[in-house]
């Protein structure tokens, strides 16, 4: 499938979506947005400014064709950017009446789709019967935040196709976002799934009073049991400590943007998980994904201990500090 010269589209308008229509902003002389509602929509047109993810970033409304009709948005694109919380997307895919069997699909959603237990690349091969050469990953690191305040920042995008992957990243290299390409799409977008597990581990060790020392180890155990799985469920030759692996959980894990670590830390606090959903505005992916990973991972049988302890505290409702202090014991 040969990308040059295509449309673009983007579908969702959170922190992320945001982010990553600021950094096509960039490049594109225009594409094609969906938002969910004429609120988001008559806003973005009258004051440039998302009325409520990352508000600062203006954008110039002579590049963005908006639309609430999502089949609108797929039909006059032939490469999608997809950007709603995992928990959205089969919601979100339900409206869709037109076909993408002629699209590329590139997703930078870090989750697992719920009730379908699977990652959203394979939810979009077995629901809308996409093939591998239609499909691209963006993962991190990478926080919202810092793109609106233009720090500089790396992605990695993965695509069968390295040519197809390079111009993706054309799409959003700029002056503060530098990119990288790789050929693992599976293990990019599974990856991005598990550090946010990793991050609620963290958060919860932080707000139970755990220092620099004991996460720096948690970390270290993290990267090692986020390759173990990579290995068994995607055998393939890849270097657990570049950015699109290590990097990514290192921000997650340690960065104040991280909502995965806000969320762990307010259970560390003693929050219970309703009320610490209730009170986050935005969507912690780690949560819906300690489940999804779980349950995927009763096929495998893989030791996954800090995985373990987190779906104990959240799903098992299991004290958070004798479960740490247990976990503890098995880290090194």
């Amino acid at each position: 499938m040969d990308l040059s010269n295509k449309r673009v589209g983007l579908i969702g308008n959170g922190s992320w979506a945001t982010a990553i229509a600021k950094m096509l902003s960039e490049n594109l002389e225009t594409f094609n947005w969906w938002v969910k509602d004429e609120y988001a929509k008559g806003y973005l047109e009258r004051h440039k400014h998302n009325p409520n993810y990352l508000t600062d970033v203006e954008f110039k409304t002579e590049k963005l064709n908006i639309s609430t009709d999502i089949n609108e948005v797929v039909t006059n694109s032939d490469i999608i950017f997809l950007v709603v919380p995992s928990i959205y997307v089969a919601n979100c895919l339900s409206k869709l009446t037109v076909s993408l069997e002629d699209k590329f699909v590139v997703t930078s959603i870090k989750g697992i789709i719920p009730d379908h237990y699977k990652l959203v690349g394979q939810y979009l091969f077995d629901e809308f019967g996409l093939k591998e050469n239609q499909l691209g990953v963006v993962s991190g690191p990478c926080h919202a935040e810092e793109v609106a305040l233009e720090r500089l920042s790396y992605l990695t995008i993965a695509a069968e196709n390295e040519n197809n992957a390079q111009i993706v990243a054309d799409f959003l290299s700029c002056d503060f976002i530098k990119t990288k390409l790789s050929k693992d799409i599976y293990g990019t977008e599974f990856g991005a799934v598990l550090k946010n597990i990793y991050a609620i581990a963290a958060g919860i060790a932080h707000g139970l009073g755990y220092g620099d020392n004991f996460q720096a180890v948690l970390m270290s155990n993290a990267i090692r049991e986020m390759n173990h799985i990579l290995k068994t469920v995607s055998p393939m030759n890849r270097q657990i400590n570049d950015s699109a692996y290590l990097g990514d959980l290192l921000v997650t894990g340690y960065s104040f943007f991280s909502r995965n670590r806000m969320f762990g830390n307010m259970i560390g606090k003693g929050y219970t998980v309703k009320s610490a959903i209730l009170e986050m505005n935005m969507v912690a992916e780690g949560y819906y994904a300690t489940k999804g990973i779980s349950i995927l991972n009763e096929k495998y049988s893989i030791d996954a201990p800090i995985i373990n302890a987190v779906h104990k505290i959240l799903y098992e409702e299991k004290n958070a500090a004798k479960t740490i202090q247990k976990l503890s014991k098995k880290l090194d």
